[in-house]
C-alpha cells in the first residue's frame, strides 16, 4: 500500500508549527534535528533546526515537516495547498476553525454551489487549507 504525505518546509518554525497542528489535528509529533544526526553543511546555529518531523493523528492523517537550513537557501518555498476532506462535520468543523486561529480564512465555510460546505483559510503558519465536508453529514441550511 502507498501513502500521500503532505511535507511541508519552514523557515526555522517547524517545531511550533507541527505543535500547533497536533493541538488541531491530535496525536503528538516526534523532531529530528540537524544537530542529532550531525549533517555536513549545516552552521552551528543551525544544529537545533528541525530536519525531520512528523505527526500522526489519530484520525489517520500523516503530516510531515522540516525547516530549510541555509545551505538550502534557508527560506520556504511554496508549500501548496492541504485539502481535508470527508463527511464528519463536528471534526472537520474543528479543524477549520482551530486552522484560523491565528490565521486568515480567505472563503468562510459555507455551502458550495456543488451542495458541500467549502472554505480555506490560511493559517498563521502561512500554510493554506481547503476544507470540504460533504454528503449527508454536511451541515444543513
Amino acid at each position: 500500500m502507498a501513502l500521500l504525505n503532505p511535507y511541508l518546509n519552514f523557515s526555522g518554525t517547524t517545531r511550533e508549527a507541527m505543535q500547533f497542528y497536533a493541538s488541531v489535528f491530535g496525536g503528538d509529533p516526534t523532531f529530528s534535528t540537524f544537530g542529532d544526526f550531525q549533517m555536513p553543511g549545516i552552521e552551528a546555529d543551525e544544529a537545533d533546526k528541525i530536519m525531520h518531523s512528523q505527526l500522526a493523528t489519530p484520525s489517520g492523517f500523516t503530516l510531515m515537516a522540516a525547516d530549510v537550513p541555509a545551505m538550502m537557501g534557508g527560506q520556504a518555498g511554496p508549500n501548496g495547498t492541504v485539502s481535508i476532506s470527508g463527511n464528519e462535520t463536528d471534526e472537520i468543523r474543528g479543524y477549520f476553525d482551530r486552522l484560523a486561529d491565528g490565521g486568515q480564512v480567505s472563503m468562510p465555510l459555507e455551502q458550495a454551489p456543488w451542495g458541500d460546505y467549502f472554505g480555506q483559510v490560511t493559517d498563521k503558519f502561512g500554510v493554506d487549507w481547503m476544507v470540504n465536508i460533504s454528503g449527508p453529514g454536511a451541515p444543513q441550511g
